[in-house]
């Protein structure tokens, strides 16, 4: 009961950019597409989204299970206790990742993706291509948006478990009334694991357990506070490597004496005042992420980031903010972050960034700036410019160009351990980019989406030897090169019968030429969800198909070698019980296929789950 006062006391805080209190329509509304939410229709942006309905029909039970299947997206993971994720063939911390718009990662590190769970998860929207105008930096590439369930009018009881290859349960509490609501979300997994080297040895299990604790109220018809505050603790096993090995399967070695345990703390606290009819709005909010990481018992490595966001939205037409047919945004941002593994150090910038929205009659604009004062190392501008074309018909043209930047790490900027040096002058990474879609009816109730899309990276910083055993970073010189197609598309074939699809085609390459690792050349996924029994019940199949993946072998001479191509089949059930109890039930890879995404590391085999939801 210690932790809350001190939060409130340090005004850590919300949900950065998109107003977390605010309650749209959630098939209309992206929360996290601009300095406040952008409607679908209008977004010129490449977005995918992921309803809670879905992640039930589905069965998708973790985070990377529900990114796995779109457009973009590559998930690669060394075991389920590790897992990257990277868009349109950008690196993994060129990826931010956020939980109701607060910053996931503390420090400068990535958001490693574990056991995750989609127990709380009420969407999870997907932005593809740079953010940085909205969210700085590590938003080069794009962003992934959590957002987790919040109150609805009434009081709401949920309660699920799940026992199989893994132990799952969660409890949902919520209340709503007039002027605001509070809820309470727990989960917990005990999941089994299995062995990662391979050769059938010793599991390698995941233990996470989860609260989230959110509210809003109306102060008075202007003025409005929110708050969340989310605590996750987990404890993993992982396995060591062998350099010495001659081929993958000796490579990835069982010991039962490694394992992490990590700790995550966000919060946010946020005030939003309208004036003038709610014509002009000012939103305050403040965000802290606390994160804390020891492996096998050792000294915990703590990492932290703070930021304070000021807003102010102004309707140019004359409409309240929400509705408003032109829009101008202004936002100043303050934020620092700090890691005790260089605890001299720490990295703070101050940004100022403008948007402006407009529609004029099917045409939608957005267009933004933002400039980053940075303390440490060089400044950076960022832009953005996105479009949308309602052609008529269901069909719509859709695109957007920009840039994005990342900041260099403090290892990069600092090191001084394991035989590397770091070089405190290195500049942010840069990255242009450009894409245009086609989004088209498919059937009388679907829709089909392809996007084309460019990428440049600039100023790529990569490791170097300097001597015999050290080495330092550098920015390369040229040009990482990517792009590649986004296919997707969802229709309702038959009153019970839904059918989905994603495919990516990629190429991403570094300034020489040779090609990025852990980014397939091919990925395709196909689904469909027939409900049955008058509606109570569903049976959802999933297919997805990975090839030309390519990944660096680390022992002999340490080539770029492809991985072998796979094919997975999951499928999941639900089945009502009654009006309140539904029976789940799910197999995952269903023909036990080898899979792997990371030289040396077999994926998990078939497994099999069953369970229980209740509401009340």
């Amino acid at each position: 009961m210690r932790l809350l006062p001190s939060l409130v006391s340090s005004l850590a805080l919300v949900a950065g950019p998109a107003s977390a209190q605010t309650y749209y329509d959630l098939g209309t509304l992206i929360l996290s597409a601009g300095l406040t939410p952008v409607e679908e229709d209008s977004l010129g942006r490449a977005v995918t989204l992921v309803t809670g309905e879905e992640i039930e029909e589905r069965g998708l039970t973790t985070v990377q299970e529900a990114l796995r299947a779109l457009p973009g997206v590559a998930v690669s993971g060394s075991g389920d206790s590790f897992t990257q994720v990277r868009i349109r063939g950008a690196e993994a911390n060129h990826t931010l990742i956020l939980i109701d718009g607060i910053e996931a990662a503390g420090g400068d590190g990535e958001y490693i993706l574990s056991g995750l769970e989609t127990a709380m998860i009420e969407r999870i929207e997907v932005l593809r291509g740079p953010q940085s105008v909205v969210y700085g930096s590590n938003a080069s590439a794009g962003v992934i948006n959590i957002v987790t369930r919040r109150a609805t009018p009434g009081l709401t009881r949920e309660v699920s478990v799940e026992t199989g290859a893994a132990h799952r349960a969660s409890g949902f509490l919520g209340w709503r009334g007039e002027r605001g609501g509070v809820s309470l979300a727990l989960s917990h997994l005990d999941d089994l694991g299995y062995d990662n080297s391979g050769s059938g040895g010793e599991r390698d299990g995941i233990r996470r357990s989860s609260a989230i604790l959110s509210g809003d109220y109306a102060l008075s018809d202007d003025l409005s506070v929110d708050f969340t505050l989310r605590r996750s603790r987990e404890h993993y096993d992982y396995d060591a490597t062998d350099w010495m090995a001659t081929d993958w399967r000796g490579y990835v070695v069982d010991d039962p004496t490694l394992f992490s345990d990590r700790d995550e703390l966000t919060a946010g606290l946020g005030l939003t005042y309208e004036q003038a009819g709610g014509r002009l709005v000012h939103r305050l909010s403040l965000a802290t992420t606390r994160n804390s990481q020891a492996s096998s018992g050792g000294a915990p490595t703590e990492t932290r980031t703070d930021a304070v966001h000021y807003r102010l939205s102004f309707g140019l037409d004359g409409a309240p903010v929400e509705s408003a047919a032109h829009l101008l945004t202004a936002m100043l941002e303050w934020e620092r972050d700090s890691s005790s593994s260089n605890p001299l150090y720490d990295r703070a910038s101050t940004s100022y960034a403008l948007e402006y929205r407009g529609e004029f009659g099917g045409l939608s604009v957005q267009m933004g700036g933002r400039y980053d004062d940075n303390r440490v190392f060089e400044d950076a501008a960022t832009w953005t410019l996105a479009a949308a074309y309602d052609l008529g018909g269901g069909w719509r043209l859709h695109g957007s160009a920009g840039t994005g930047v990342v900041n260099p790490s403090y290892f990069e900027l600092y090191a001084a351990a394991f035989g590397y040096i770091g070089n405190p002058n290195l500049r942010p990474e840069r990255n242009l980019s450009f894409d245009l879609g086609l989004e088209m009816p498919l059937g009388s109730e679907g829709v089909l989406d392809v996007t084309l899309f460019r990428e440049v990276m600039t100023d790529e910083i990569t490791a170097v030897s300097t001597g015999p055993g050290s080495w330092s970073y550098i920015n390369q010189s040229g040009d990482s090169l990517r792009h590649g197609v986004e296919v997707s598309g969802r229709t309702q074939l038959t009153e019970t019968l839904g059918l989905r699809m994603a495919y990516t085609w990629l190429r991403a390459e570094n300034p020489d030429g040779s090609v990025e690792i852990r980014r397939p050349r091919h990925e395709l996924s196909l689904g469909a969800t027939w409900g049955f029994a008058q509606g109570r019940g569903s049976l959802s199949a999933d297919l997805r198909h990975v090839r030309g993946n390519w990944d660096t072998q680390f022992w002999g001479a340490n080539p770029t070698v492809e991985l072998p191509a796979y094919t997975t089949l999951d499928l999941a059930a639900q089945y009502e019980l009654s009006p309140r109890v539904t029976l789940v039930g799910r197999v995952a890879n269903l023909f036990d296929a080898e899979v792997m995404d990371v030289w040396g590391y077999a994926g998990r085999g078939r497994s099999a789950y069953v369970g229980l939801r209740a509401r009340f």
